[in-house]
């Protein structure tokens, strides 16, 4: 794509910290009412025995949270791309319960997909014990978490228990960091925009590439709309295993990403009873280090989930933007796959490896 085609982005998304500091309308709190009604449908959900794959927005009312789920999805997908919310139930509740209370929620949002080796709907943030198998990925540890996109449309986070040292999350806009390469290094795009090999990190099935095997754009660019793929760790681990190294361009131009994220990030304390959600075509996430702690009590203790809204962004091509890097192994099933007992068939694929 020419830049001379290109136009930078003039919605919401495209913030600054200064920005969302001023007007914080994504900072949400659950009110009693609200925090009952998700304790009446977990109990209902237990009465029945329902399994959570089994748990969709039907089967877990929230009558009183209607206008805020409303409220956080529109956010989410035509606002700035990201929600904070506080006050979610977790005093008093046993994992299996805040697990159900949780899923049920945010099945309001969109659709569970697989995170993992172990094909879990829930993954858990941690260094602790349950930590989950998910190959070589670094998910949970001490060290800090670099401004990165998940692999489904949208992350949410839910902290359980924060690391005794409180350390801060950080969000950033992936739209801001391309209307900035865009007035300044224009010529800087075009490496992102043809995009770089993604790894599966030892998640990949049995038949399946251990890399994408096609490069992913970190800018889509359709219909004047922008989404962001950028995993630099991901990307990395491609070259290394097939022994490529980035041009100057690439270099230069991954390097000013970074530090553009890092500038202009947003950073929030994030505290037991918080969930964050973003977008992951338009918001960045991660946070600060900090110092491991071997008591199982006391480490840090997050749940997530992955989302797949029920309509797609436009983007170049679905198969590789959308799909391309979380369709492997047993990650990226939809909850109605797992209920099914579909999870590890074969994918169909076309011929350059993408799912279609």
């Amino acid at each position: 794509m020419s830049i001379i085609d290109l136009s930078p982005v003039g919605d919401a998304s495209a913030w600054r910290a200064d920005d969302v500091l001023a007007d914080r309308g994504w900072e949400l709190s659950l009110d009693a009412e609200q925090r009952a009604d998700l304790v009446a449908a977990l109990r209902a959900c237990q009465a029945r025995g329902l399994q959570l794959a089994a748990i969709g927005p039907d089967e877990f009312p929230l009558p009183s949270m209607t206008e805020l789920l409303a409220t956080i999805s529109a956010e989410l997908q035509r606002g700035r791309g990201f929600a904070l919310l506080h006050g979610f139930p977790v005093e008093g509740h046993g994992l299996d319960e805040i697990e159900l209370m949780y899923w049920g929620m945010c099945r309001h949002l969109g659709m569970g997909l697989t995170q993992n080796s172990d094909a879990t709907l829930i993954h858990y943030v941690t260094e602790g014990r349950l930590r989950p198998n998910q190959g070589t990925r670094g998910v949970g540890v001490a060290r800090e978490s670099t401004l990165h996109v998940d692999l489904t449309d949208c992350v949410s986070l839910l902290c359980v228990r924060q690391a005794p040292d409180d350390p801060p999350s950080w969000l950033a806009s992936s739209t801001a960091i391309f209307n900035e390469m865009l007035e300044s290094r224009p010529d800087l795009l075009d490496a992102l925009i043809e995009g770089f090999e993604w790894d599966r990190l030892g998640e990949h099935g049995p038949g399946e590439s251990p890399t994408s095997g096609y490069r992913v754009p970190v800018f889509s660019v359709h219909d004047g709309v922008v989404s962001c793929r950028y995993n630099r760790y991901w990307m990395a681990a491609a070259q290394r295993r097939n022994d490529t190294h980035n041009t100057p361009a690439q270099r230069e131009a991954l390097d000013l990403f970074d530090r553009l994220a890092a500038r202009d990030r947003l950073e929030f304390a994030f505290n037991p009873g918080d969930v964050q959600f973003a977008n992951n075509y338009v918001v960045l996430h991660g946070r600060a280090a900090h110092e491991p702690i071997e008591d199982e009590d006391r480490v840090r203790l997050l749940m997530r989930i992955w989302i797949d809204f029920p309509e797609a962004r436009p983007m170049v091509d679905e198969a590789i933007v959308r799909y391309g890097v979380v369709r492997h192994g047993n990650l990226g099933w939809t909850a109605d796959q797992v209920v099914a007992g579909t999870v590890g068939a074969t994918r169909e694929r076309r011929a350059d490896g993408a799912t279609r």
